[in-house]
């Protein structure tokens, strides 16, 4: 869905693994382990595709000042931009899902609640077993 978009609005240098990272990432500012911890991405991933939106400036990264091992990363204006033009997409998505009487708003808080409820579950386990 988000490849076909990028291809239709010409939008080539990055691919819909990085465009993802750039939408989870958001206004925070975080750092590589932050983000495999909360389990969005596999180690050698994320530095890779954090080190090449870098590279294209979708995102500013600067060393921490506490630990100068750890970089931390926020977007940049052309990276906002491309999470504004996901936003748009997933809206737009979701106002054909509930026009087409696939799911409603409510139907979806009920599945975005149970899914957080899945994710600190097993956030909760992957801690106690280290």
């Amino acid at each position: 869905m988000i490849k076909d978009e990028f291809e239709r609005l010409a939008i080539l240098e990055i691919n819909s693994v990085q465009a993802l990272l750039l939408f989870n990432i958001g206004e925070n500012e975080v750092t590589a382990g932050e983000l495999k911890t909360r389990g969005y991405y596999q180690g050698s991933n994320v530095s890779y595709n954090l080190k090449k939106l870098v590279e294209l400036g979708y995102m500013h990264h600067q060393r921490s000042e506490i630990d100068r091992r750890s970089v931390r990363v926020r977007l940049t204006e052309k990276g906002r931009h491309v999470r504004g033009m996901l936003t748009g997409l997933f809206a737009r998505q979701a106002e054909v899902m509930e026009r087409r009487g696939l799911i409603n708003t409510s139907g979806m808080d009920e599945i975005n609640t149970s899914l957080r409820r899945m994710e600190r579950f097993w956030s909760e386990q992957i801690r106690y077993i280290y």
